[in-house]
């Protein structure tokens, strides 16, 4: 019975982690894929913005 308790656990994470490759698979495109990709779009856009911008506190 020591096999069945050694294997119990990797089963068990293996189970949740198809799980979640699963959800997340799901939850791919759908109605929201254009709102969340403009949103991250806007993010990346003001980081570069913020990037780029030039500094004014130097000593």
């Amino acid at each position: 019975m020591d096999y069945v308790s050694a294997l119990v656990p990797p089963v068990v994470m293996a189970a949740f982690f198809i799980g979640l490759v699963v959800t997340i698979v799901k939850s791919q495109g759908g109605p929201n894929k254009g709102k969340e990709d403009a949103a991250v779009d806007a993010a990346i856009s003001r980081a570069e913005a913020a990037h780029q911008a030039p500094r004014t506190d130097t000593v």
